[in-house]
């Protein structure tokens, strides 16, 4: 789309929000309804997409992507009436007759900016979000994911008109072009490099920013984890996607006497999970790119690999790779790696590892392996960052219940069923006064001493 075509595009969304037409349950409801069914109709289409970008499977494209996204709009059509509705609060004696409320407002015209590691999910999910709070929208997919972009704009176009919901594809010219329009919310989920531009323009306009990024996600496993039980479970997230995931187990910081076993245990665990010959594995999916496939490989080091390594630059596949002797000067500690590369590294006092991760940024996510009950308060309460699991890694993004968002450089702002709905959703405050009463102590002249000492009992 050219500039004025953007242009245009917000400037009916706008009028069509400011129609009213948005604005009621029954609608929120009917469009999610819509977008559901024709989520399941192109079920087949969507897995077909991800493959030619990602090289998913199936049964992973559905448990990470469509199937989620199908959950995320089944809780909001369940819990869409009670968060729309007005929330009563306590109003003081002071203000007495009165009534105070909040009052859940749609946004208005949102901006949602999606990557292309989970390009479906991470396009459809905000969406569903900014549609149940009542919100019209734009969303622009990567451009590193054509084939999945194409699916989405399909869906999208069968189901809403363009001045409700409307797909920009496109790359930078397209980006920079929609981020120079006026909306009212801008949803960002990519790198933070992207997202220091991204919240540079918005803040330009004076426009709120929600941006989820991503960074260098630790997982801690101490002297008392299970250790067969926590190769498994990393493995499983490291596997994801090839490891091009947000929240994927970055790096692994163990304790040294745990050290071999937990790489013994890791090697079975990835002959387990796909054989001897990963490559050959229909299953195991593929890097987005070929900038992408070049950089991992600038990040292993041959002489610290104690699995895999090979890879194959026409399917633009890594095979999973281990990585013993780590330190923190080694390359692949340099930036968050967004792929099958698993970098070991070991501590002897838990008390210095963790004094050590709170001078490191924030991550996005933080996972920990340990039966100690005292290691996992120290770390869940003394380290800061997004979210994360006690004794299993990922799973936490799929829990409608609590939100998924980052801190500090992992990102501001949190979505996901009803952090979702309030991301999008400003709330007014209103108090709405009787007539029929009007107390005299707040108008002048203040010369009443009984009016004062009023006053100094209701403000205490």
């Amino acid at each position: 789309m050219t500039d004025t075509e953007i242009k245009n595009l917000l400037e009916k969304q706008r009028a069509y929000f400011e129609s009213g037409a948005t604005l009621s349950v029954k609608f929120r409801k009917k469009m999610l309804t819509k977008l559901y069914k024709t989520i399941k109709k192109y079920e087949n289409e969507i897995n077909d997409a991800l493959k030619a970008d990602l090289g998913k499977c199936a049964y992973e494209s559905f448990m990470c992507e469509s199937g989620l996204a199908l959950t995320e709009i089944s809780y909001m059509l369940r819990h869409l009436k009670s968060f729309a509705r007005k929330k009563r609060v306590r109003t003081p004696l002071s203000q007495f007759p009165s009534r105070s409320y909040k009052l859940p407002s749609p946004y208005g015209s949102v901006l949602i900016m999606s990557p292309w590691n989970y390009p479906f999910l991470l396009s459809v999910e905000p969406l569903t979000d900014a549609l149940a709070a009542g919100n019209t929208a734009i969303v622009k997919p990567s451009a590193y994911s054509p084939a999945t972009s194409e699916i989405v704009k399909r869906i999208i176009e069968e189901c809403f008109e363009s001045e409700y919901v409307a797909v920009v594809t496109g790359g930078r010219a397209e980006n920079s072009a929609l981020l120079d329009q006026p909306f009212d919310l801008i949803f960002f989920t990519g790198s933070g490099t992207v997202g220091k531009e991204v919240l540079r323009r918005s803040a330009e306009r004076l426009t709120p920013a929600i941006l989820e990024l991503g960074g260098k996600s630790p997982c801690i496993v101490d002297k008392t984890a299970n250790i067969p039980l926590a190769a498994k479970r990393i493995v499983f997230g490291k596997l994801l996607n090839c490891g091009q995931t947000c929240v994927a187990p970055d790096h692994v910081l163990i304790d040294s006497t745990v050290k071999d076993e937990f790489i013994k245990e890791v090697k079975l665990e990835l002959r387990r999970q796909l054989g001897d010959s990963p490559l050959e594995d229909p299953t195991y999916g593929k890097i987005i790119s070929k900038k992408h496939f070049d950089r991992l490989l600038g990040l292993i080091d041959p002489s610290k690999v104690v699995h895999g390594g090979d890879s194959d630059p026409v399917s633009l596949k890594i095979a999973p790779t281990v990585m013993d002797g780590v330190t923190e000067a080694d390359a692949v500690m340099g930036e968050e790696i967004f792929g099958p590369i698993l970098p070991i590294l070991t501590f002897d006092d838990f008390g210095e590892l963790l004094r050590a991760e709170k001078a490191k940024d924030k991550p996005l996510a933080l996972y920990i392996f340990s039966e100690s009950k005292e290691n996992i308060r120290r770390a869940t309460t003394e380290l800061s960052f997004g979210g994360g699991c006690v004794n299993d890694v990922i799973i936490h993004l799929a829990t409608s219940e609590m939100g998924l968002g980052g801190v500090g450089e992992s990102g501001m702002g949190s979505y996901h069923g009803k952090d979702g709905f309030d991301a999008f959703t400003h709330y007014k405050s209103i108090v709405k006064k009787s007539t029929r009463i009007d107390l005299p102590m707040r108008y002048r002249p203040y010369k009443s001493r009984f009016y004062e000492k009023l006053l100094r009992r209701f403000l205490k």
